[in-house]
């Protein structure tokens, strides 16, 4: 019997190569124009040269040892135990498998074991966003603010809130 990889696999550490997966998993979901792109890679960037000091933290996710998907989060300055989900992405080619479901449970453990407590994550009203707003509904985030205009005219930007 041959063995098998496990179906999904965590990694932590930030390596120089992700700046280009990143790149490559934001830019394949469509939802992001360049500008939003280069602020996924820039956090990349920022936790090479910082370490832990920049704040940002990652959890990079294998699907049967293929990286496809990530997620950004870290402690909101100021707060003693909140912290901002900042990015959740999975390569298209890997959506519809629980990835994104399992990623998001795997990095408020994460948020957990430092300590947080409550895990805010924003995003946009366009139509675009609706399965990204059910998505976060779906896992127990309550729309907590709307600001209107925030992105564009039209574009509003809607928080939301999980107690952990």
């Amino acid at each position: 019997m041959v063995p098998t990889a496990p179906a999904i696999e965590f990694r932590y550490e930030v390596e120089p190569a992700d700046r280009q997966l990143v790149r490559q998993i934001v830019e394949s979901t469509g939802f992001f124009n360049p500008g939003e792109v280069a602020i996924a890679v820039e956090l990349v960037e920022e936790r090479l040269a910082k370490g832990d000091a920049s704040g940002y933290h990652f959890v990079f996710a294998s699907w049967h040892g293929e990286p496809c998907a990530y997620s950004c989060y870290g402690p909101i300055a100021g707060t003693l135990h909140s912290y901002d989900l900042y990015w959740i992405a999975v390569h298209p080619s890997f959506q519809s498998k629980g990835l994104g479901a399992k990623l998001l449970a795997h990095t408020e453990e994460c948020i957990r074991r430092q300590r947080g407590r409550q895990v805010y994550a924003e995003t946009s009203s366009r139509d675009q966003y609706a399965p990204t707003r059910r998505f976060y509904q779906r896992h127990g985030y309550q729309r907590v603010a709307h600001l209107k205009d925030f992105y564009a005219p039209g574009d509003d930007k809607l928080i939301y809130v999980k107690g952990l």
